[in-house]
Formats: structure tokens, sequence, C-alpha cells
């Protein structure tokens, strides 16, 4: 499957929150595999991708911070000028959306991999493989999924 579950909570925009909320997801032993974090106003909205969803899922649900979960999709591309406006030109070219994207570099592989949230995942995916991009499923991303939490 190349599509990641990603966990995706508000959190209030104050003092010792976002610490709060990663200090208990490392004393669980989850691992942060990548996160964004967007001001709302009052509240931010955090997108997590960590090592184990199900238990980062119920561990933000007992301390009273909903925790939806959506698929997301991680693609994997050269990290040099132009490549993001490559991988996206596909895409535009079959009307799907971008709703939202964060990035960061994987500097062991020198390569960026960008989160995406589509208008049509599966679509998406697609498209991306039929124009060689590299999707990276959960096993390659480090994540342990359960397949019974709703997206």
């Amino acid at each position: 499957m190349k599509k990641l579950k990603q966990i995706v909570v508000s959190i209030e925009n104050s003092p010792g929150r976002l610490y709060e909320v990663t200090h208990a997801l490392g004393n669980a032993g989850i691992n942060l595999r990548a996160l964004n974090l967007v001001d709302t106003g009052a509240f931010g909205q955090l997108r997590l991708l960590v090592s184990d969803v199900t238990k980062a899922r119920q561990l933000l649900m007992e301390m009273h911070i909903p925790a939806m979960v959506n698929e997301v999709v991680a693609a994997e591309i050269e990290d040099r000028p132009g490549q993001l406006a490559v991988v996206l030109k596909p895409i535009l070219d079959a009307n799907i959306q971008v709703v939202f994207m964060y990035a960061f570099l994987r500097q062991s592989s020198q390569r960026a991999v960008m989160i995406f949230r589509f208008s049509d995942n599966d679509r998406a995916i697609a498209v991306m493989q039929e124009n060689g991009v590299n999707l990276l499923d959960s096993e390659k991303f480090g994540i342990l999924e359960n397949s019974d939490i709703a997206s």
C-alpha cells in the first residue's frame, strides 16, 4: 500500500502544549517520522507521521486530544532545484489538486521526502508511479499501521 496513515490533532497555541504532546509520545516509545505544525488562530493543526499509529492515537485520546487519522502519500525526490515542479506537472495535467504538503530532507541519502494529501490520493499515486516517482510505503518509512484505524 502506497498511502501512509497520518495523525492530525488540534492543539492549543499555548506555551508547552507542543512539548507536552511530543514528550508523551517519546515517553511511550513512539518515534516521530515527520511532523508539520500550522497556526490556525487559537489552535494549531499538528500533522504527525509516527512509528506506531495505533499506539500514538490511543495515547493522544487518553490525553483528551482528539486525534483523527487520514491518508497521505510520501514521495522521495532528488534534492535539486526544480525537482518538485517535475513531480507536480503530471499531477496538474491529471487535474488532481494538492490539498496540503510538507517536506523534509533525508540527510543520509541527499533526497527530499514530500508528504502530500491530494484531492484523489489513489489517482495521484497512479500518476506518480507512471512518471517514475519513488513512493514510500509504511514499511520503508518505518511506520507500524493498523488497518482497522478509520481514515
